[in-house]
């Protein structure tokens, strides 16, 4: 079996995923694990995530930078943490337009907040280290729309 297959088994097996919590990536095949996967995992281990924004990197809403401090305690006791950082702006978070024309909204806050949670998450359970990424870090690691 394959070390993707083994981690897709892991992930599930662990924190109780269905096939709708995660996917290969179409064109570059990692696994992508989307957010409410993400909440799952964070449920199952108890982690606590706080935010900060990061106002040097952030202005007007137009770009904004989060970091996010995840926290957990394992069974003996043992307190982990890890930081990390989502960014959002009009790069990596477009303004998309209606069909009508005129201009969505656009959440750059929640997008950072997202991408820094996700990250911190995934950091801190060690699947970073295999390969698997956060849906909510780029608009390429969306789930194609027909599956």
């Amino acid at each position: 079996m394959s070390e993707q297959k083994n981690t897709l088994r892991e992930l599930a097996d662990r924190y109780k995923l269905t096939a709708k919590d995660f996917f290969k990536h179409p064109y570059q095949g990692f696994i992508i694990i989307t957010r409410t996967g993400v909440e799952k995992i964070m449920q199952h281990d108890k982690i606590d995530v706080s935010y900060e924004v990061v106002p040097e990197l952030t202005e007007n809403q137009e770009n904004c930078c989060i970091k996010a401090k995840a926290t957990k305690v394992d069974d003996n006791g043992e307190i982990f943490s890890v930081e990390s950082y989502g960014t959002a702006n009009h790069y990596n978070c477009p303004i998309k337009t209606k069909k009508s024309g005129g201009a969505l909204p656009h959440y750059p806050v929640e997008t950072a907040e997202k991408r820094a949670k996700a990250r911190a998450v995934l950091q801190l359970t060690g699947f970073y280290s295999k390969g698997v990424y956060s849906e909510e870090e780029s608009d390429d690691f969306k789930r194609p729309k027909n599956k």
